[in-house]
C-alpha cells in the first residue's frame, strides 16, 4: 500500500490513464480535484511527442478539465533538451508533429534534410515510405538516430496505434544502427519531471498504464508506483514482468477512494 497523504508529488502518464483518444476516462475529474484540494504537486508526463503542452492543456479543457500548461512535460521536450545538451545548435531531419518540431525549434535546433547531425523520429501522420526512405539514407550517411520514445503502441478509442518504437524499427533494420530513446523509461526524463515538481523520488508517485515504461521508470528512480488497468496493461500482462508495481488500481479515481479510506 501507498500512504498517499505523505506523498508530495504525482507524475502521471496521459494516454490510457487520463484519456483514450478524445474520451476522458472515469474518475479523472475527481482525481484532478483531489490533487488541487490536497495541494499536491503534479505533472502529466507523456511519451506522446505529437502535442505541445499548450495543445495538451487545450485538449483537456475541451474535455472539461482545467489544468494549466506548466503541468505538462512531453517526450518531445525531453528529446529537444537532450539534443541541446549534447550538441547545441545542431541540425536534424525530423519526422513528427507540431509538439516535436516546436520543441526542437525552441531549443535552437534547425531542420536539415541534406546532411543533418541527427535523424529524430516521433509519432506523426507525415510518416510515409518517402520520409522513411529519406531518414534511412541520412542515417547511412552518418546522421545519428534518435527516437522520442520507445513505446511500441499507444491506446486509442477503438484499439491501439503503432507508436515511435514501431515506427523507427524499419530504419534500425535497414541501417543496422540502434536508436537512442529520450522518453520514458529513460531516467533523464524522469529526473527532469521530479525536478519540475521539486520532489525527492521517495516523496513522489508514478501513475501509469504501462509496465515497460511507466512502472519500470518510476521503480528505477525510487518512486512508489501505481499501475492502472485503464490502458495498455492488464493483470495478465503484469505477470510477464519480473518486477511489480507498488499498487494496482482500476483507474486514477481509485487513488482518491484509497486516500479517503486511509484518512478514516
Amino acid at each position: 500500500m501507498i500512504d498517499f497523504s505523505t506523498k508530495k508529488g504525482f507524475i502521471c502518464d496521459m494516454d490510457g490513464v487520463i484519456y483514450h483518444g478524445n474520451k476522458i476516462l472515469p474518475g479523472v475529474a475527481e482525481f484532478i480535484d483531489w490533487l488541487h484540494r490536497e495541494n499536491k504537486e503534479f505533472l502529466f508526463l507523456t511519451n506522446n511527442s505529437g502535442y505541445t503542452p499548450r495543445e495538451l492543456q487545450q485538449k483537456l479543457a475541451r474535455m472539461g478539465l482545467d489544468v494549466s500548461e506548466e503541468h505538462f512535460y512531453t517526450s518531445a521536450l525531453a528529446t529537444a533538451a537532450f539534443l541541446k545538451e549534447q550538441a547545441p545548435g545542431c541540425s536534424v531531419y525530423a519526422i513528427g508533429e507540431a509538439g516535436l518540431l516546436n520543441a526542437l525549434y525552441d531549443a535552437g535546433i534547425t531542420m536539415n534534410d541534406v546532411n543533418p547531425d541527427y535523424v529524430v523520429i516521433g509519432e506523426g501522420k507525415c510518416y510515409s515510405l518517402d520520409t522513411l526512405t529519406k531518414a534511412t539514407n541520412l542515417v547511412l550517411k552518418g546522421a545519428k538516430l534518435i527516437g522520442a520514445n520507445s513505446d511500441l503502441t499507444g491506446p486509442i478509442e477503438n484499439g491501439i496505434a503503432p507508436a515511435c518504437r514501431a515506427l523507427i524499427a524499419p530504419i534500425e533494420l535497414a541501417t543496422g544502427k540502434q536508436a537512442y530513446f529520450c522518453g520514458k523509461p529513460n531516467p533523464l526524463m524522469m529526473r527532469t519531471g521530479l525536478n519540475i515538481l521539486g520532489c525527492h523520488s521517495a516523496e513522489a508517485v508514478m501513475v501509469g498504464d504501462r509496465m515497460d515504461t511507466d512502472i519500470i521508470s518510476g521503480m528505477e528512480c525510487g518512486m512508489s508506483t501505481v499501475l492502472v488497468m485503464s490502458g495498455v496493461s492488464d493483470r495478465n500482462t503484469m505477470d510477464t514482468f519480473a518486477y511489480r508495481p507498488t499498487m494496482v488500481l482500476d483507474g486514477v479515481g481509485d487513488i482518491v477512494a484509497v486516500a479517503d479510506t486511509q484518512r478514516k
